[in-house]
């Protein structure tokens, strides 16, 4: 058998450096952009399960006052969450504190891993006098409006009780621990609002990453327990005249 002088063998031809380059770039497209969008739907999912959580726990404080004839107090402390009750009343008069999530039997933290804030008008959690329709209530919940300006989201001193998740970037939430988070950036002006001591003002809004926002950034799920509601269920229980 003869070898023809001008039949030439080629070894398979692989990909040059500048094809592997131009792969690479491509396929790091199309995971930066599957990225993106699945860490915005984790994001959603928690804001989504942290939400429904605080609606359960707005329902199981309703279901404590139909029980008890009064609501809870604050939880000991973030380890400890069975209400800090002294007497009739909450221990040294404290109305704003964790969630007590043991007596609620309700999960302890958001879906960031912090503990739930929660503030009680203190008439409403005596055991004792037990609320009535004309019991003083003294929270306020605000929010903004289009143009960034504070408007009222429920009538001035109507609301008995509210829970607060710190959302996200956590400002002024508290580990399981106790510890408290540091500022995550400038402003957070409608987040400082919720962290007041007093426990009688609160803002809910949209959220947002922009620090020149009126009232700055903000992340926080702000869920009250509507007057109405309360009385409308302790009513039909027969806890209510």
């Amino acid at each position: 058998m003869r070898t023809d002088p001008n039949t030439s063998f080629r070894a398979p031809r692989g990909f040059t450096l500048v094809e592997i380059s131009i792969v690479l770039v491509v396929v790091g497209l199309l995971i930066g952009g599957l990225i993106t969008p699945l860490s915005t739907q984790l994001d959603q999912r928690r804001v989504t399960d942290t939400q429904r959580a605080m609606e359960d726990a707005r329902e199981a404080l309703v279901g404590f006052a139909v029980r008890n004839g009064h609501l809870p107090c604050p939880a000991i402390s973030a380890a400890n969450g069975l209400e800090d009750r002294d007497g009739d009343r909450c221990r040294n008069e404290r109305r704003a504190g964790f969630l007590p999530w043991a007596t609620l039997g309700m999960p302890k933290l958001d879906s960031w891993g912090r503990v739930y804030l929660y503030s009680v008008s203190p008439d409403f959690a005596d055991s004792v006098a037990r609320f009535r329709l004309a019991t003083p209530r003294d929270i306020t919940v605000a929010t903004r409006d289009a143009a960034g300006n504070v408007v009222a989201a429920t009538a001035p001193n109507d609301i008995p009780a509210v829970i607060v998740s710190t959302g996200k970037n956590g400002y002024g939430g508290f580990s399981d621990l106790g510890v408290r988070a540091l500022d995550a950036g400038a402003g957070n002006v409608d987040e400082k609002v919720n962290m007041n001591a007093a426990g009688t003002a609160y803002i809910a809004r949209g959220a947002s990453d922009n620090a020149a926002a009126p009232g700055g950034a903000y992340d926080d799920l702000v869920v009250w327990l509507s007057p109405n509601i309360l009385f409308n269920r302790m009513v039909a229980a027969g806890r209510l005249p």
